[in-house]
């Protein structure tokens, strides 16, 4: 993990918008004052064999957007599991610092582990309002539960993690949208034309160069690229997937 590309994108980072999914009501800030909302939050979760696909009961959920200090909380949550490898559901949306995202990608390669997507279902959140249901969470876990495979969705930010993980899989009903990227200053918004500029082609050959290491096809930056230039959304179907390498392993 380049600590000179997480210094840089906790200021001035590409971001790209949310695909068109499912409402998710917002969340209170995960820090102190300043904190964004619905900033990813990581917990494990377990259940019955299969609860997270094919041989799989227990995992860390990843949960929101991703922002500049998320891979913070990914290391934390990692550390306490005592060298247990277990996989990483992601459940993303909002407009992501995909700077960041890559940075949690090459943390699940570091570290060994394996990744999918998919929303989690706490078993302790039914029935209790969605405030009460992130405090839960919040906390680690474990708690009982189960990844929805039926209902996932992975725009550009989840794919960038996925591509992290030395195993990884989409569920075969998974809606995959990536649109364009943009530059976004959270310390200050201007950002010139000419800047903007310079700063998305070095970007763009920083995500190339993630995806080579990771074994994913730079294609896939070529989509995105063109989704900026004509202001659209694309959904890669399976085919796409295993064609750009994205996944690795059957779906679960």
């Amino acid at each position: 993990m380049s600590i000179r590309t997480l210094v840089f994108s906790a200021a001035i980072s590409l971001a790209m918008a949310a695909a068109a999914q499912a409402q998710t009501p917002q969340r209170p800030p995960v820090g102190g004052i300043g904190s964004p909302p619905d900033a990813m939050i990581f917990y494990v979760a377990k259940g019955p064999a299969g609860a997270c696909g094919e041989g799989c009961s227990e995992w860390i959920a990843a949960e929101g957007t991703v922002q500049w200090d998320t891979h913070k909380r990914l290391i934390a949550i990692l550390d306490r599991q005592a060298g247990r490898k277990l996989p990483l559901v992601i459940h993303t949306w909002g407009e992501s610092n995909l700077n960041v995202a890559t940075s949690l990608g090459r943390i699940l390669r570091d570290r060994g582990l394996d990744a999918t997507a998919g929303p989690t279902h706490a078993k302790a959140c039914r029935g209790i309002p969605h405030a009460d249901c992130f405090t839960l969470k919040r906390l680690g876990g474990p708690l009982i539960g189960v990844a929805d495979m039926t209902a996932a969705e992975c725009d550009f930010a989840c794919v960038l993690i996925l591509a992290g993980g030395v195993h990884r899989s989409l569920p075969a009903d998974t809606k995959v949208v990536v649109a364009g990227m943009f530059i976004r200053n959270r310390l200050a918004p201007n950002v010139s034309d000419e800047r903007r500029e310079g700063l998305t082609s070095r970007f763009g050959e920083q995500f190339r160069m993630y995806l080579r290491d990771m074994g994913v096809e730079p294609e896939l930056l070529d989509i995105i690229d063109k989704n900026a230039e004509q202001r659209r959304r694309t959904q890669l179907l399976a085919p796409d997937w295993t064609r750009l390498k994205i996944v690795n392993m059957p779906s679960p």
